[in-house]
């Protein structure tokens, strides 16, 4: 084994490595001198199979695993030996071809680059203050809640044949979607529901149904927005024909017992109880969205120090990309529309410095004040993970199971999280009283009125 060091930068180490076809040789005999008493296999013994034969029939499949372990042991070799403190996971990259590394015919020769954490002083926690915005659940926010799900819980009746659609009501449509004359997959449909103004259509197909009466025929020109999930009709441009079966206008459920019973409670009482519960949950997800916003904030301010160039980089990308794909679809924000390219890069350069900071900041808070994920609180996120594709549970198990990247994107959440209330706990915090609709304001919005006061 041979580890030669190709870069050495402040922040940024790469190495090529290079494991002999003898040791690889050497590990996979070890292996099946292991299994040897443990296969059966037709015509031959219990405990008898020749290692040559059991090389012939497992040594492919085991010298890939052989392979994956040695290039994870080698680069974890390189790195605790030097010492170093590494950023993010390492880059690898193979150089020598895999299927002929596993094959025995040659060295296992593989790359590995690797950013390193910087070195800088954490800020004092007990010099940052911060202000918490907290608004109370007024009864009126109460029966706000309640009357919207009265709202959801209306039932429909026929307007009449010369009736016109208006927002609230509901019509009954048959439709075919066509893209360049072609009607499209997922694109037609018989006695659909609509209610008009839900905003559960492409945008736009709802107000051109505006008018519209029993009987009637309407075509619908529409485009699909830029980050539509079928990526085939994303920004495409499609004519629906339309036939508008029944108008029907909405008859509002009362705010009563009925109505508690219908969403499985006993009483208005309980009703009332539950929908303040949840307004007051709400609103506390809210306060500790702006104060870790806040937070954040502070942390950014109060930190200055070189960062990893690649990881910059790589945030940068991720975050171009998406802005890329704005631009296409017309999506990207107003105030951006007017700026050229190179300021959007500088921009969103800014921003992926900001992220990859903070990252760190966050890393090392929790680091040296020993924050944890436990496997407890990774099972519940993968079980939550799971429910959102039901009968799909054991093909999502089986992801994370077998996936390391996978469980590292859950897990960075909940680190974050837990250090964001770990600090949360070591800064002084005021609350400030607001009402309920600057609370859900805009965090600059919501700023400028906090730093006004």
């Amino acid at each position: 084994m041979e580890i030669t060091e190709t870069v050495h930068e402040p922040l940024r180490r790469e190495f090529r490595i290079t494991v002999g076809v003898r040791d690889l040789d050497a590990k996979l005999a070890t292996r099946l001198e292991g299994i040897k008493d443990q296969v059966n296999l037709k015509g031959f013994r219990p405990g008898k199979v020749p290692v040559a034969h059991l090389r012939k029939t497992y040594g492919k499949s085991m010298m890939g695993e052989i392979v994956q372990e040695a290039v994870a042991e080698y680069s974890q070799k390189a790195v605790d030996e030097r010492s170093l403190r590494p950023a993010m996971s390492p880059q690898i990259q193979m150089v020598s071809p895999f299927e002929q590394v596993i094959a025995g015919s040659e060295d296992l020769i593989f790359t590995m680059g690797i950013d390193l954490m910087p070195d800088f002083k954490l800020a004092e926690l007990s010099s940052i203050a911060l202000m918490r915005p907290v608004a109370e659940v007024s009864d009126e926010n109460v029966m706000d809640s309640l009357k919207r799900l009265a709202a959801q819980q209306r039932t429909y009746e026929p307007k009449g044949d010369d009736a016109t659609a208006v927002d609230g009501d509901q019509l009954l449509i048959d439709f075919v979607g066509k893209i360049d004359g072609v009607p499209f997959e997922g694109g037609t449909a018989d006695n659909a529901a609509l209610v008009i103004g839900s905003g559960s259509f492409i945008p736009g197909f709802e107000d051109q149904l505006k008018g519209a009466k029993a009987g009637e025929a309407k075509t619908v020109s529409v485009t699909f927005p830029g980050d539509y999930p079928s990526a085939n009709l994303a920004g495409k441009f499609a004519v629906f024909d339309v036939t508008v079966k029944e108008v029907r206008r909405g008859l509002e459920a009362e705010v009563d017992d009925s109505l508690a019973t219908k969403l499985g409670l006993e009483s208005l009482d309980k009703l009332r109880e539950a929908a303040q519960s949840q307004l007051m949950a709400e609103f506390a997800r809210a306060s500790r969205a702006h104060l870790k916003r806040a937070l954040l904030d502070a942390l950014d301010t109060s930190h200055s120090f070189e960062l990893p160039p690649g990881m910059v980089e790589a945030e940068f990308k991720q975050i171009w990309a998406q802005v890329e794909q704005d631009i296409k679809s017309g999506n990207l924000a107003d105030e951006d529309k007017a700026k050229s390219e190179d300021e959007l890069r500088e921009e969103f350069r800014r921003i992926a410095e900001r992220r990859v900071r903070l990252g760190l900041v966050l890393s090392e808070f929790g680091r040296v004040n020993k924050v944890e994920v436990t496997q407890e609180e990774m099972n519940r996120a993968v079980v939550a993970q799971a429910r959102q594709y039901p009968g799909q549970e054991k093909r999502i198990f089986e992801i994370y199971r077998n996936n390391p990247d996978a469980v590292a994107q859950l897990r960075a959440p909940i680190f974050e999280d837990k250090v964001v209330d770990f600090l949360c706990g070591q800064v002084k915090i005021t609350d400030k009283q607001v009402s309920r609709e600057d609370l859900f304001k805009d965090p600059d919005d919501l700023a400028k009125i906090l730093n006004a006061n």
